[in-house]
């Protein structure tokens, strides 16, 4: 379940399903975050693939992130079965 999120933006898209950064993206960032939200273990993560579920390392350590498309992502950190600081960032 996600407890806080680390931007703005990627709030407004979750609570209400729009936002004018993610337009492009707009419709896999929400399953993705829906996917987020409903997850209960880290490891459901990691289906399906295409999620490619990752630990980060260097500036992200202690956050895991999945893939939205090339360019984007959702970084998160995972605690005791929650999302902590969730973010959509351009990973490029």
């Amino acid at each position: 379940m996600i407890r806080s999120f680390g931007s703005k933006e990627t709030e407004e898209l979750f609570y209400y399903h729009h936002s004018k950064r993610f337009r492009a993206i707009e419709r896999v960032a929400l399953r993705k975050l829906l996917q987020l939200h409903a997850a209960t273990e880290l490891r459901v993560l990691a289906s399906p693939p295409g999620n490619q579920l990752e630990t980060l390392r260097g500036d992200r350590k202690g956050q895991h992130s999945i893939r939205i498309n090339d360019q984007w992502r959702i970084c998160f950190v995972w605690r005791e079965c929650h999302c902590y600081d969730v973010e959509i960032v351009d990973y490029h």
